[in-house]
């Protein structure tokens, strides 16, 4: 027997876009682990020395060296809260009840998280910029940044999506 005294809410999202949703969140998913796995940058010191880092190998070595603030700082920033982010959008895109009160709660803490989303990237800039000492050391870019980038973007573009479509 149902429970009568709470009927259930129509999904605000339409089952097809709900599904083209949950199917970029897979590739986004699938793009961030590829960016945080792949090298993003190789580091030349001195021509003969090349340390290729990806943002797992960054967070590794921070935590080798005793930078444990900073080793909590990326890791949070650039690998917790990206695969929280996917989480909770997979939990609400699948979820019946996606305009329920407590999702909305969680979908304005994700906004209110979305202007911290970019630190990672910022962290990446600092390093490349606080690196770059002409021929003493340079930075060479590899394809993890722009996977990386782009996996960052394609969860910012469904979380503006989902809220979108939750708010109308």
């Amino acid at each position: 027997m149902q429970n009568q005294t709470r009927p259930a809410e129509q999904s605000p999202l339409p089952h097809k876009t709900a599904k083209r949703l949950r199917w970029l969140l897979v590739v986004a998913t699938l793009l961030l682990i590829l960016g945080l796995s792949t090298p993003m940058i190789t580091i030349s010191q001195f021509i003969v020395i090349r340390t290729p880092f990806s943002i797992v190998s960054g967070i590794y070595e921070l935590l080798k060296n005793g930078h444990f603030f900073l080793f909590l700082v990326v890791a949070s920033f650039s690998v917790m809260l990206p695969l929280l982010k996917i989480w909770v959008l997979f939990r609400i895109v699948r979820n019946k009840q996606a305009n329920s009160s407590t999702n909305q709660k969680i979908l304005h803490l994700m906004h209110e998280y979305g202007r911290w989303s970019m630190l990672d990237v910022l962290v990446v800039a600092v390093l490349i910029v606080a690196v770059k000492l002409g021929p003493i050391a340079s930075i060479e870019v590899h394809y993890g940044l722009y996977v990386f980038g782009i996996a960052v973007l394609l969860i910012m573009y469904i979380t503006n999506r989902v809220v979108s479509l939750i708010n109308d």
